[in-house]
């Protein structure tokens, strides 16, 4: 069964177990760097925003043995946790006045989005791009947010710098950072840097198990750096005075590893790594475990606190 088959089938079942005022349409949404996606979107009566259900992950557990009649079961589990309760009044995107204060940025990869940001609004920051969103809705079930596009801009009669001031101010205040020690290191980069942080064995030396140590031993080594809601939580670089505010505590200059659109890693700058070896871990990763639409850059930045400069490249 194809991915398409599986989707329809999927909705039919979930069509048959959600009350008659629930509408379950199959959506395709272009999401981030011009990757299309689809899913089942559920919209209650009287309600006029709705989730939408990706099942990528669904269908790959359907292959390995997994029913229908499970899936739709945790696809109506899931959206009675994201199900929006109330409408949101669309003429109020009209009105600067109110939503002025839900402007939020976002960081995405320039390149990747070329298309995109010919009908956005954005600035450009190192290789990637700053975009806008109204958040409509921010809860930890998750978020509802619309793209700012030249159309709403025009509407509003704003430039780019007005959104980008107000984006300062309400991105932090929505959306805080958290910046703390990996407890639970990413699988695919914790080999590679426990065995330089810690103690590598040498070549031909029978594996051992680990000490009851890693988890010390990576919070060393390995932050990360995100916003309370752990959505879109790579635009925290952008915030006033937190990757200077890392730096002090950190005391010394560190890499930025671009993990996904919604955390970045942080690896003080006195483990032994350099710069293209942390690039090519990044560019490793990106390609065989983040989502294609959650990409944000395939190499690392660096930030030097004595120029308080993020940047591509470490400066000598």
């Amino acid at each position: 069964m194809t991915y398409d088959q599986f989707v329809l089938r999927v909705r039919e079942r979930v069509e048959e177990k959600t009350e008659a005022s629930v509408r379950v349409t199959v959506h395709t949404a272009v999401k981030n760097n011009g990757t299309r996606r689809k899913g089942l979107t559920l919209t209650e009566k009287g309600i006029n925003i709705a989730p939408t259900i990706f099942l990528e992950e669904y269908y790959q557990r359907f292959c390995m043995g997994l029913s229908e009649e499970c899936v739709a079961g945790e696809v109506l589990e899931l959206y009675a946790r994201v199900r929006f309760r109330h409408s949101w009044e669309a003429k109020k995107l009209k009105d600067y006045g109110y939503v002025k204060d839900r402007i939020v940025y976002r960081l995405v990869n320039r390149k990747a989005n070329q298309e995109l940001l010919e009908k956005a609004p954005f600035r450009p920051f190192l290789d990637l791009a700053i975009v806008y969103y109204v958040m409509v809705e921010a809860a930890e079930s998750g978020t509802a947010a619309m793209m700012v596009c030249k159309e709403h801009q025009e509407l509003w009669q704003v430039t780019e710098e007005e959104l980008y001031q107000r984006a300062c101010r309400n991105t932090r205040r929505i959306l805080p950072e958290e910046f703390s020690a990996m407890k639970t290191v990413i699988m695919e980069l914790s080999e590679a840097f426990l065995e330089k942080a810690g103690d590598p064995k040498s070549e031909g030396e029978p594996e051992e198990e680990p000490e009851e140590e890693p988890e010390e031993v990576a919070s060393d080594v390995m932050y990360v750096l995100t916003n309370r809601l752990r959505s879109h939580g790579a635009a925290a670089v952008l915030y006033e005075g937190c990757l200077e505010k890392i730096a002090a505590e950190l005391a010394c200059n560190y890499y930025v590893l671009p993990s996904s659109i919604h955390e970045v890693i942080l690896t003080p700058d006195r483990h032994g790594f350099s710069y293209e070896e942390l690039s090519s871990m990044v560019k490793e990763i990106n390609e065989s475990q983040v989502r294609e639409e959650e990409v944000l850059s395939d190499h690392a930045y660096y930030y030097d606190r004595n120029r308080k400069e993020l940047t591509y490249f470490p400066c000598s």
